[in-house]
């Protein structure tokens, strides 16, 4: 692509645009910038950790793999690579493509162990920050050695880990990973 003039190099703007065709009408490699360009995603929230999150090289391209489904499953074997003799199905539960997907949040043989594992870490991180920011706890230790009180306490807020909810009605489902209660309001978040 050439600026207004024939002798003159493509904008920044121009440059970024064309690349950005290119990618997007990619078969593969395209998922990524077409789920970026719905109109319910926050693209500079999305993309903030490319900037903030000081990742090394081989992270950062691991990462940005995801979303393409280009990590090398038995389903990516079979299909993309066509490796010959190779079965696509699940090497946990044998019922289903081994796609990222299906690995990530699909499998049966996955789900009562390691998505409740993802699951706590991340609810884990969530209860060091809300304890942080409303003083309940002086410790600053790395979240992966945090370890979370079933019960924390203040003059000001109650944080509720992993705890059963009353109410008027019979729910199936009353256990909150988080309760964060403001004493003074009474009102539960």
């Amino acid at each position: 692509m050439v600026g207004a003039n024939a002798n003159e190099l493509p904008t920044d703007e121009e440059y970024n645009n064309k690349v950005n065709r290119q990618w997007s009408q990619k078969a593969l490699h395209g998922r990524h910038p077409y789920d970026l360009s719905q109109q319910y995603v926050d693209t500079e929230a999305s993309n903030k950790w490319l900037t903030n999150a000081d990742l090394f090289a081989e992270t950062e391209s691991f990462l940005t793999a995801i979303p393409d489904q280009v990590i090398v499953t038995r389903n990516y074997k079979k299909c993309v690579l066509k490796q010959p003799d190779t079965e696509g199905l699940c090497r946990r539960c044998g019922k289903e493509l081994e796609t990222i997907k299906h690995i990530t949040a699909a499998c049966e043989q996955l789900a009562p162990t390691e998505y409740v594992k993802r699951h706590d870490g991340r609810a884990k991180i969530i209860h060091q920050k809300l304890a942080e920011a409303a003083q309940l706890i002086d410790d600053k230790s790395p979240y992966y050695k945090y370890t979370p009180a079933n019960v924390l306490d203040n003059e000001n807020f109650k944080l509720y880990r992993n705890r059963n909810i009353l109410t008027d009605k019979t729910i199936p489902f009353n256990r909150s990973d988080i309760t964060f209660m403001n004493k003074k309001t009474k009102k539960p978040f």
